[in-house]
């Protein structure tokens, strides 16, 4: 039983906003999840995204592995805004 970091959705049809989770890996996009860890939001622009460090490097510290999608999501967070 793998975990991972990844995406859940939510919002209305269209305007999507997805909540970072730790969840088991045999889990459904939308089902049970263990914690939530950031979010993310494509709509605004810039597009937003925040994480919790610290609950971030307690589970990546346990083993778990995060999605493409949330690896380049922790990239673009850790690299200064540039305007």
């Amino acid at each position: 039983m793998a975990v991972r970091i990844r995406l859940t959705r939510l919002g209305k049809k269209k305007k999507p906003f997805y909540r970072i989770i730790v969840a088991n890996s045999e889990a459904k996009r939308d089902g049970k999840f263990l914690d939530i860890v950031g979010t993310y939001d494509p709509c605004k622009e810039p597009a937003a995204i925040t994480f919790d460090n610290g609950k971030l490097q307690e589970w990546l510290g346990k083993g778990a592995l995060p999605t493409t999608t949330v690896q380049s999501l922790i990239k673009k967070a850790a690299a200064p805004a540039e305007q």
